[in-house]
């Protein structure tokens, strides 16, 4: 599996996500078997967050993972904004370790932006990696806008991860934050990479019915939901975190880190998906 440098931490390129795992009990069987088989074959990074579930994911992660020795796998977990602050983070960040039955989380991320000052999330963010408790830190949903404001505050160029919805129907980070991002040595985190099974309506249609994804999904034997991923994961330091319930949909992503599409048939798909020619607000859903 390809790497993305953190700042020297090591993160797969293709990661599970962990969104509405834990949600369901009927279905954890089959997220637990999902987690583990991706840590067989390779996909290491699993992304959650105190929000899911109320700390659902977070538990059921930590009960699928806790017999995995700890150095096989990475984990990211988000604060929301309003727990962001010096009153409140700690005891969150606790929470979420406790949930997920570790004593360190690899990357801890500012769900988003509220009204607790950067400067203050970003020293208590420091503070916690002096702790020990987290390796490396970055932020969620920022725009450009909000990530120089990131990096004028004390230590805020210690933002290792953006991570924001990101796929084939909504390519306006191309535009100006993915290549902000490079410039600045911050890694680009995309979820929902698969369009929520081609349910997310920016392109104004599933895009899984797209003529064209079928037709490439034909020539290289894999499926429209490969392309997709395959879309996302060419870019240079950008991870895809898509969910996935069941093993083999975690086997089929993994060989989506694999595909090699020629650069003619990307030609073909940015004539149908079209890169963005100027700015374009951040998308989130």
């Amino acid at each position: 599996m390809r790497q993305i440098d953190l700042r020297g931490l090591s993160i797969p390129c293709l990661g599970q996500g962990g969104w509405e795992l834990g949600d369901d009990t009927a279905k954890s069987t089959g997220e637990s078997a999902s987690l583990l088989r991706g840590l067989e074959l390779g996909i290491t990074l699993i992304d959650t967050a105190e929000m899911y579930g109320g700390g659902n994911s977070e538990e059921l992660i930590g009960r699928a993972l806790h017999r995995a020795p700890r150095g096989s796998y990475q984990l990211c977990s988000k604060v929301l904004p309003q727990n962001a602050g010096r009153e409140r983070i700690f005891a969150h960040c606790e929470e979420s370790l406790r949930r997920l039955g570790t004593d360190y989380l690899d990357i801890y991320l500012l769900h988003w932006r509220g009204e607790i000052p950067l400067a203050e999330t970003v020293a208590c963010m420091e503070e916690l990696v002096r702790q020990g408790k987290i390796l490396r830190w970055g932020v969620s949903n920022f725009d450009v806008s909000d990530m120089e404001e990131l990096f004028a505050v004390p230590g805020g160029e210690g933002c290792a991860v953006n991570q924001v919805l990101y796929h084939i129907g909504s390519r306006g980070i191309e535009f100006d934050l993915l290549p902000w991002c490079r410039t600045h040595n911050v890694a680009v985190m995309a979820y929902c990479p698969l369009a929520q099974g081609g349910k997310l309506r920016r392109y104004g249609k599933n895009v899984l019915v797209e003529p064209l994804l079928i037709e490439l999904a034909e020539k290289y034997s894999c499926t429209a939901q490969q392309i997709l991923l395959a879309f996302v994961l060419r870019q240079d330091g950008v991870i895809a975190i898509p969910k996935s319930a069941n093993p083999h949909h975690t086997e089929q992503n993994a060989r989506a880190a694999e595909l090699l599409i020629s650069g003619d048939d990307w030609a073909r798909v940015d004539r149908v998906f079209r890169p963005p020619t100027e700015k374009m607000h951040l998308d989130i859903e």
